[in-house]
């Protein structure tokens, strides 16, 4: 028992002994805090600020943002709380601007502001073009800076404090390096396509700089869709090997215009990519440049006429006209309407060559059905031609506006004299006249007749050939039998059989032609009493002349 009363009390000792330290400890802490905010004075310093640049390298002829690295590392001259000094430390309304009047390079961006910037480092980018002529070298830019800052701060013991400002301008630098590397400039151009077509374009570019570009390729890319290249695509590269400073690269590109554009420049960007002599991937800027265009080759029809009938072949002619800008070789007009009722007689007809504003005759031989309509037709045709680099194009925004013409006898009958004698025999003549517009050769003519004619002798002629218009006359001999009746008309018909001009042979429909029977003439004396009484009065007048003599 005696043991467990004197445990107790040592572990009463101790937490009486805890109590009081714990105590005693609360009770310094207000203390210290009272005597530091109780204490006053002042903090003295100003901001401290430098500027450099991590851009490295710049390169002539180019348009580049320099990255502008700007640190506050911030002076302290008389210490105090670190709330003020911050303050003290702080730049409020920061700005600078680098001047550019003693090196080669252009800056574009004026003033940069940075506002209140305390300790601790940014960083601003500022535009700068450095021409094609910058000596390569290092050069040291200033930077012209301002800001206003506290220079010093007062503080009391209550928490008031009281500074002086100060505003200062000042003068850093930062340090850029201009390398000649390789660069390039287009020195020739021979580059204009036409709309609708391609055509090879050139560019030839020299390398302006001091270094070689290793693996170089040149990058052509179109900014308007109409201008394509060999893929379809917008753009083409161009490999050129090695490229050493000096050195003349022409580049050849296929470009097309799309049918249809404007004839009018089109921009063109050029970029060369290659490794600089550390094997490090570059491009050049773009180089801007144009690819004129002239106008889509054309053509136009004047002076179409045709002598299209149905059921003949005819023709259509007229005169196609090179409204184009280039002389054009190997030109053909083809028809394409595809009509069942209007046939090509050939697939094409050759015009030749055509100077811009030339023009030529042609004509497109046609056949026309008899199952064709009467009136206007639109026949579709194509223009087809060789281009200066004589390749085949097409152009086939031209119609023929003919008209077909009702169908039509392929001969013309005339009798000059329709009349025969009942009982009688009589030569018909026939002129026969070549109505079509071909030359029709061994033509064969067939007379037919019923009762009560008939022919008398043979009942076919020939004639070897007929030009369109040409006449030529047949005669057939034809019996008026005597059960004819004066007053009456008979037919005879006739067909032709016969070869055209692309010698295949037609067989014509009949043509009839009308006879009119006429009554035989009968004076009632017959001719050997006629001769007689006329001997007898004849023999009668010498008698008297030879009794009045006597």
């Amino acid at each position: 028992m005696t043991q467990n009363i004197l445990r107790s009390s040592r572990l009463l000792t101790v937490a009486l002994t805890t109590v009081l330290v714990m105590g005693l400890v609360a009770g310094a802490i207000p203390a210290v805090a009272t005597a530091q905010t109780s204490q006053s004075g002042s903090v003295v310093g100003k901001p401290d600020i430098t500027f450099a640049t991590s851009s490295g390298t710049l390169s002539a002829g180019t348009t580049d943002e320099l990255a502008i690295s700007v640190v506050n590392r911030g002076l302290i001259v008389e210490h105090g709380p670190s709330q003020y000094e911050e303050e003290v430390m702080t730049a409020r309304g920061l700005t600078f601007q680098i001047d550019d009047e003693n090196a080669p390079i252009d800056v574009q961006t004026r003033q940069v502001s940075l506002g209140n910037f305390p300790t601790g480092s940014t960083e601003k980018t500022v535009s700068v073009t450095i021409p094609e002529d910058a000596e390569p070298g290092t050069y040291q830019l200033p930077v012209t800076y301002a800001y206003s800052h506290t220079r010093q701060l007062r503080y009391s013991s209550s928490g008031t404090t009281e500074g002086t400002d100060s505003t200062r301008t000042e003068t850093g630098t930062i340090t850029i390096r201009i390398n000649d590397d390789a660069r390039f400039e287009i020195i020739e151009t021979n580059a204009t396509t036409q709309v609708g077509d391609d055509n090879d374009i050139s560019f030839t570019l020299r390398n302006t700089g001091s270094e070689v570009a290793k693996a170089a390729s040149v990058n052509a890319e179109s900014k308007s869709s109409s201008l394509t290249f060999e893929s379809g695509d917008t753009s083409s590269t161009a490999s050129v090997g090695d490229w050493e400073p000096g050195e003349n690269r022409t580049i050849t590109y296929r470009a097309a215009l799309q049918s249809g554009s404007v004839a009018r420049a089109y921009a063109l960007d050029l970029v060369v990519n290659y490794d600089d002599s550390d094997g490090i991937s570059r491009a050049s800027n773009p180089i801007t440049t144009t690819v004129e265009s002239l106008p889509e080759q054309s053509f136009a029809f004047s002076d179409v006429s045709s002598s299209l009938r149905v059921g003949e072949d005819g023709e259509v002619v007229g005169t196609v006209e090179n409204t184009g800008p280039h002389t054009v070789r190997s030109v053909t007009i083809r028809p394409v309407n595809g009509s069942e009722t209007v046939i090509p007689g050939e697939d094409s007809t050759a015009v030749g060559s055509l100077a811009p504003g030339e023009s030529k005759s042609f004509r497109l031989p046609m056949e026309v059905t008899s199952e064709a309509e009467v009136g206007d037709k639109l026949l579709n045709v194509e223009v087809r031609y060789r281009d200066g680099d004589g390749d085949q194009r097409t152009y086939d925004k031209l119609d023929l506006l003919t008209t077909i013409g009702p169908d039509r006898d392929e001969f013309g009958l005339a009798v000059s004299d329709r009349t025969i004698t009942v009982g009688k025999s009589r030569v018909v003549t026939v002129e026969v006249t070549n109505n079509l517009n071909e030359t029709v050769t061994d033509i064969e003519a067939r007379l037919f007749a019923d009762d009560p004619l008939s022919a008398a002798g043979s009942d076919t002629s020939y004639i070897e050939s007929l030009e369109p218009g040409e006449s030529a006359t047949l005669a057939f001999e034809v019996t008026a039998s005597s059960a004819a009746t004066a007053g009456s008309t008979y037919p005879i018909s006739f067909d032709f059989r016969y070869t055209d001009s692309d010698g295949s042979t037609h067989l014509t429909d009949t043509f009839r032609k009308p006879l009119d029977a006429v009554q035989p003439q009968n004076s009632g004396v017959s001719p050997m009493t006629l001769i007689l009484g006329l001997g007898v009065v004849v023999a009668g007048g010498v008698a008297v002349v030879y009794w009045r003599r006597k």
